[in-house]
């Protein structure tokens, strides 16, 4: 049986978008073998459902402010952008909206979610909470060979703001904190924390636009690795619980007072 090939088209530049999309979404047909937990460090899993891969690919579109906080997204932009039809457009929107990056909104079309900042906030708790406890577990519980590879991620990000490389640094860094909550070698928590990321992801992206703050984020990554080292469980938790708010409190803070109280478009 022949796959039908789906690939984006080079006149994806919109109006409401204001982005071009130039990677082919992966064909149809039956599901390759897929990378481990491990390996693919939380990122969500590319699976072969057309709507799952679209909202991959908007996802990744949208936690790197490509599609920015309010834009509008039409079903009939994005399928033809995509190479699709609308249904598995509106599947993934749904999708989306589920992991709190999409905003569906009646009578209108949906829009990317703004980033406000109590709602950072709380988000972080969250994670925070989360993070600590994988720090506390994984300072006991981590191997040599994966404290080897923290401190081989930790002069890879070093190296990479030296250069200003902000989306290497990125993925660097997102495998840093993967890393840590998988070698608590604790499956809840992993899955917890992997529910989180999506929206997560989007303010820490936004964060390495501030200068201050990343710079701050490298000298807190080295502390952190210095205490799960140390198998000191009690301080490794809380340097990444701190950690975790920083980047929250900083990223709040750089949206106007507006922005703090608007209510969530229904």
């Amino acid at each position: 049986m022949q796959h039908r090939r789906f690939r984006l088209r080079c006149r994806a530049e919109t109006s409401h978008l204001g982005v071009s999309l130039t990677d082919p979404i992966p064909r149809r047909g039956r599901p390759r073998k897929l990378p481990s937990l491990a390996l693919t460090a939380g990122l969500p899993v590319l699976r072969s459902g057309l709507h799952e891969q679209a909202a991959e690919r908007l996802r990744d579109m949208i936690v790197r402010g490509d599609l920015a906080p309010g834009a509008p997204l039409v079903e009939v932009e994005l399928s033809a952008a995509l190479g699709i039809s609308r249904t598995p457009v509106r599947e993934a929107l749904k999708l989306l909206a589920q992991h709190g990056l999409v905003e569906l909104r009646q009578n209108r079309s949906p829009c990317v979610r703004a980033m406000r900042p109590d709602e950072i906030r709380e988000l972080f708790e969250a994670l925070g909470g989360l993070e600590r406890l994988a720090a506390e577990l994984a300072a006991i519980r981590i191997t040599t060979s994966e404290l080897r590879r923290l401190r081989d991620l930790q002069d890879e990000i070093e190296r990479e703001h030296e250069v200003g490389r902000r989306e290497a640094y990125f993925i660097a860094n997102r495998t840093i904190h993967r890393t840590i909550v998988l070698a608590a070698r604790n499956a809840p928590l992993a899955e917890m924390h992997a529910a989180l990321l999506s929206r997560a992801e989007q303010v820490r992206y936004f964060a390495l636009r501030l200068e201050d703050r990343w710079e701050q984020s490298i000298a807190e990554h080295r502390e952190i690795l210095d205490a799960l080292a140390a198998r000191d469980a009690a301080r490794a938790g809380e340097l990444l619980a701190e950690h975790v708010g920083h980047t929250a409190d900083v990223v709040a803070s750089a949206f106007p007072e507006s922005s703090r109280t608007a209510p969530s478009a229904a």
